[in-house]
């Protein structure tokens, strides 16, 4: 596997994990994964499996964000303090899209990044992602709870009760 799999000092900084990534999407040995692939800050490669659930919130939140203008994006790739993460959804005003383009990963994060819990989410796992998003350039992180139907919003200086994107979050659950 040559540069993907090597022993390390050190954690790789930013570009090297992007690299790391990257190539990792090229690698054909790699094309069937199941699930969503991120690394953590040392490069080790982590999956998440999927559900219908889970695909369909993310569809409908998909969709409730386009009509804002800008750019939803499923599964965004996002250079983190905890390595490459992959939000569920996100969304990326047009500006952001200017300045980024569809470079993977993003080297900072879009306005908005979202989580979809799934039963194998640990609390603390998902509150790390909210504060790295974040610390990445995020306006709003979510953590979406299809368990509990409700919807964590985060800012840079909490958690809050609503979010400023102007959207209607009825009936997402239904």
């Amino acid at each position: 596997m040559g540069a993907i799999i090597e022993l390390l000092d050190h954690p790789p900084d930013a570009s090297q994990l992007a690299a790391r990534y990257r190539a990792i999407c090229e690698d054909p040995r790699f094309a069937n994964l199941q699930g969503k692939v991120e690394l953590d800050r040392w490069g080790k490669i982590t999956l998440s499996p999927a559900s219908n659930l889970h695909g369909l919130l993310q569809a409908r939140l998909a969709q409730r964000l386009s009509g804002i203008g800008g750019a939803a994006i499923n599964e965004c790739v996002v250079s983190t303090d905890l390595g490459i993460t992959v939000a569920d959804l996100a969304w990326a005003s047009d500006d952001f899209m200017a300045k980024h383009g569809l470079h993977t990963p993003f080297m900072a994060a879009p306005e908005l990044c979202v989580e979809i819990a799934s039963p194998s989410n640990s609390r603390e796992e998902l509150e790390n992602k909210m504060s790295a998003y974040l610390a990445a350039g995020a306006r709003e992180a979510w953590i979406v709870l299809p368990q509990s139907r409700r919807i964590e919003v985060y800012t840079a200086v909490g958690r809050t009760d609503r979010t400023t994107f102007a959207i209607d979050l009825d009936g997402l659950f239904a």
